[in-house]
């Protein structure tokens, strides 16, 4: 439930990735979560995560070996071994699918990961500010198809990759950015899987005011309680694309509201003023339980509060917004951090 949140609604259904780490860890007992400062500064990190439509996630799942397919073709590329796994992006089953793949291999996993929350593209990345590598990128579906790429830059492995995902049925699991942990140190957004985990324990234990505790623990802000009054959702070239509208209720029920997504929801908007954008994390969470609701979750009639709060400071440099605020998802706004807005 933590990834779900730092998700911004994208990463894929988290129960998909709870369902597959609680069977693997069933089989082959507990993955063990460790600070980068407890591995060797050369040791080999291997960034894991799902790519596509989140949609389709939930309706072709996966076979549970693809990490070792994938870490055995990266260990033959690179002539080492891979000596812990880590989260490419914190968000949804992405921030969960490490436990996976590092409970069936007998490997730990590093408390990082390269976006601090999710993004649909694989150039949007923090390895990508720090100058690292993203090959080699290697892809394998759950049929055993394996596809290995070096690109000249994240750009391009993203545009092949996307065709790649359309090609496995719009759904696939890669590794990424492998990395050494002295690179992770300077490339990763530190402690980011600790965090959700601290989040997700406050959703399960928190009773009166679940929103508010939630609000409280990620410095966020509740923008508005209302119903969704429509969805308009498209799978198209590998993400899930559209928007949904909230018309609020009781003391917002005067409002109505707009939030756009690309896998992930980009930007809140409310009688043409912008209210949270990319960077920031917009996530839906259900009214009574604060629990997060992914993008293709979404449903008419649902009762939410749309929380918004700060990204990873790493994401407010100017080339950071570059890389993904609010233009690089076509949007001719500039990016005003969200407690600028609502302090």
């Amino acid at each position: 439930m933590g990834a779900a949140v730092f998700g911004a609604g994208g990463g894929g259904d988290p129960l998909i990735g709870s369902l597959m780490a609680g069977k693997a860890i069933a089989d082959h007992g507990p993955a063990r979560l460790v600070d980068l400062d407890e591995l060797d500064d050369d040791d080999l990190i291997l960034p894991a995560a799902m790519v596509g439509a989140p949609t389709v996630m939930g309706e072709k799942f996966l076979s549970g070996d693809e990490g070792s397919r994938i870490r055995e073709r990266i260990e033959n590329e690179l002539g080492r071994k891979v000596a812990a796994y880590s989260s490419a992006e914190l968000g949804g089953v992405n921030g969960v699918i490490p436990v996976t793949w590092a409970a069936i291999d007998g490997l730990p996993i590093a408390d990082c990961d390269l976006m601090g929350r999710a993004f649909p593209e694989l150039q949007m990345t923090t390895a990508v500010l720090a100058g690292v590598d993203i090959n080699p990128v290697v892809m394998t579906d759950e049929r055993g198809n394996i596809v290995s790429f070096k690109t000249c830059t994240p750009e391009w492995a993203e545009a092949l990759v996307r065709t790649v995902v359309g090609a496995m049925g719009g759904e696939a699991s890669m590794c990424l950015y492998p990395m050494t942990v002295a690179q992770a140190k300077e490339a990763a957004v530190p402690r980011s899987m600790s965090r959700a985990i601290e989040v997700g324990r406050l959703l399960l234990e928190a009773d009166d005011d679940p929103v508010g505790a939630l609000c409280q623990a990620v410095d966020g802000f509740a923008l508005v309680t209302g119903k969704v009054v429509d969805v308009d959702r498209q799978t198209t070239e590998g993400f899930a694309k559209g928007s949904a509208v909230i018309e609020g209720v009781g003391p917002d029920s005067d409002r109505l509201l707009r939030m756009e997504f690309q896998n992930e929801n980009a930007v809140l908007i409310e009688d043409g003023k912008v209210l949270a954008s990319v960077p920031d994390i917009i996530t839906a969470v259900d009214i009574h339980t604060a629990r997060p609701i992914v993008t293709e979750q979404l449903r008419y009639g649902q009762r939410v509060s749309i929380v918004a709060l700060p990204c990873d400071p790493v994401w407010r440099s100017e080339k950071a917004l570059a890389l993904a605020g609010p233009q690089a998802f076509g949007y001719d706004i500039s990016y005003v951090p969200v407690e600028e807005i609502h302090d």
